[in-house]
């Protein structure tokens, strides 16, 4: 049965860290209706001031939705979200279409989906401002039909738009695009901070590269945190990141692949984590290579 989905609202956002708030203030903007939940309560309240419907649990907010989309951190918060107490399926399945947009193990996505009759998993590429704005480039997997009905939708939300296939597909593009990022910013920061102990100006450094052909737009981005040492209020959490990194090893070593550049940076990031660095940008990833003081000669 294909699903029918009311581009007006209401629309349930579920999970409302950088992403998920970014997704519901766009489509307020955009005249939706719009209700939401959060873990900790306080994140919803600017979107409620704004004019969104703030629900105490998960299967509250989805009450009279035809979509939902759930921006929760994990694998972990994805399944409670859907599948606890006070899940979205708790009741039973959801009648309207459920739309993943948290950056799981696309197994996970089709696993926790079960029996659900409409559901997309939608990779994200883009950072806050970019869902604020609708600047967001999505990739879609999941049934054609699904796709179809939803598009609207999600073309209030991106710029671009693509179906990649059956679900799980956009997962998989998205574990692809973060391991470019994450392979990115950790080679630039390893070259920031061997010019650093070569004695060279490290802002300096990170100004020429940024302004390189060697340079992504995400280097250039990323570059302005690396020379300012500033990784608060975060565009990417690096504990995420580090969550993608392994999930893509995991994936590649599922398929008897061996990605040494993504293993190595994985591993990276987890003693960044072990370092206290998980709720800061991913860009603090320099820290873990920077030389213990002392050591330099």
């Amino acid at each position: 049965m294909t699903p029918t989905i009311n581009a007006s609202g209401p629309v349930a956002v579920l999970g409302l860290g950088t992403m998920g708030s970014g997704l519901a203030s766009r489509l307020l903007a955009q005249g939706v209706h719009v209700r939401v939940w959060n873990r900790t309560p306080e994140r919803a309240e600017p979107l409620a001031r704004a004019g969104a419907v703030a629900a105490e649990r998960p299967s509250e907010a989805v009450e009279g939705t035809s979509a939902v989309i759930c921006t929760v951190a994990d694998g972990d918060a994805l399944k409670t979200v859907l599948r606890g107490p006070d899940g979205v399926l708790a009741r039973g399945t959801y009648p309207g279409a459920l739309i993943c947009a948290s950056t799981v193990a696309p197994e996970e996505v089709v696993r926790l989906a079960g029996d659900v009759p409409a559901v997309m998993d939608v990779g994200m590429l883009g950072n806050r401002d970019h869902a604020r704005d609708g600047e967001l480039r999505l990739f879609v997997g999941g049934e054609e039909r699904v796709f179809t009905a939803g598009r609207p939708l999600l073309e209030m939300l991106g710029k671009e738009v693509v179906h990649l296939g059956a679900l799980g597909s956009g997962m998989r593009m998205k574990l692809l695009l973060n391991l470019l990022m994450g392979i990115e910013v950790q080679a630039m920061a390893e070259a920031a901070e061997l010019a650093a102990v070569c004695g060279l100006d490290k802002r300096l450094v990170l100004r020429t590269i940024a302004g390189s052909g060697f340079a992504s737009p995400v280097m250039s981005f990323k570059s302005r945190r690396l020379a300012t040492g500033r990784f608060d209020e975060p565009d990417f959490r690096l504990r995420l990141m580090a969550k993608d990194l392994m999930l893509a090893t995991e994936q590649a070593a599922a398929a008897g692949l061996h990605l040494p550049l993504t293993a190595a940076a994985a591993q990276t990031h987890a003693r960044a984590i072990e370092q206290g660095l998980g709720d800061e940008d991913c860009a603090a990833v320099t820290r873990a290579v920077t030389p213990e003081p002392g050591t330099q000669t």
